[in-house]
């Protein structure tokens, strides 16, 4: 006999208007231009979704020195590049398309208007994530100083810094754990200028709320998204510190974790932004097979953000 679990389902979750944005260019610059279509990096993290758009006739590149045919599009993902990669674009001289998230180029506005305005800059973020490393490379080398930890606050010194302090973040980080390294940044040093609106996205934002709320009385809570997937990452620390420890990333090719599932009798989902909601589906459906099921949604924001696409698509 079925044991019965309730699940709640997180909403919002899934994809975001700049995930959605960028997989739109990719499949309308196929249907203008045809294919090959060059994509340098994956145009979101998440395996599924990539997968998808290489059957359409999507080549992906790390770098665009891989382009084997200039005369193809390419396009940057959505998690944005530094400024040297459209420079070498141009160079070589490639029809290319910038599917950076409209958030994500605020926060390399921000860095510009900073630094030209004379300010040695704080990035909080996570090293090697190629939004950090896209932020970083919006400014000479040696302009931006990432911080990833409130113990890396504690080791930074004022004399080290020549000009006024400010700081920035990547778009998809815990919101609880950077509130805490801002608040030590401006313990340490009271006159850093922050940001007019703050960098963490609304979409990070919210999943995360979403997951709070849901997590305290959860036995056990299953994140879709890719390893990869940095906000995913983030949701899966949120619902454990929020007290679900049986919390874990459901990706690509990952088995279910049938004993646990078991023993449990409250679940909750939620998903990263670069995960199609069918991941979800398919992940309840796959419960059905053990478990007898009843599904409630918990609503905590309704998300009605549409970015438009780069003026060569309309």
């Amino acid at each position: 006999m079925k044991n019965e679990v309730k699940i709640f389902l997180a909403s919002p979750r899934g994809f975001c208007a700049g995930v959605e944005r960028a997989i739109d260019i990719v499949e309308k610059t196929i249907v203008k231009f045809g294919t090959p279509v060059y994509v340098r990096h994956e145009i979101v993290h998440n395996k599924q979704v990539v997968e998808n758009l290489k059957k359409k006739g999507t080549i992906f590149v790390e770098e665009l020195s891989e382009v084997k045919d200039l005369s193809r599009p390419v396009i940057f993902s959505a998690h944005g590049v530094p400024k040297k990669v459209p420079e070498e674009a141009k160079i070589k001289n490639l029809f290319y398309i910038d599917a950076t998230c409209p958030l994500v180029s605020k926060v390399h506005r921000e860095s510009e208007q900073l630094h030209k305005q004379g300010y040695d800059i704080i990035l909080i973020g996570h090293k090697n994530h190629p939004e950090v490393i896209g932020t970083m490379g919006q400014l000479p080398p040696g302009s931006i100083k990432l911080i990833e930890t409130v113990n890396e606050v504690q080791d930074l010194n004022l004399t080290s810094f020549k000009k006024p302090l400010a700081y920035i973040t990547q778009t998809t980080l815990s919101v609880d754990d950077t509130a805490e390294i801002i608040s030590k940044l401006k313990d340490k040093f009271p006159k850093i200028r922050e940001p007019i609106k703050e960098d963490i996205c609304y979409a990070t934002t919210n999943r995360q709320k979403a997951v709070k709320k849901i997590a305290p009385n959860c036995d056990l809570f299953f994140v879709i998204g890719s390893r990869n997937s940095s906000n995913s990452l983030r949701l899966v620390e949120v619902a454990k510190r929020a007290g679900c420890n049986n919390s874990e990333l459901i990706h690509f090719g990952k088995d279910l974790p049938i004993e646990k599932l078991k023993n449990s009798k409250i679940i909750g989902i939620s998903s990263g932004a670069s995960a199609p909601e069918q991941l979800v589906q398919n992940l309840i459906s796959e419960i059905k097979k053990y478990c007898k099921v009843s599904l409630e949604e918990v609503i905590v924001a309704e998300e009605k953000v549409k970015f438009k696409l780069p003026k060569n698509l309309n």
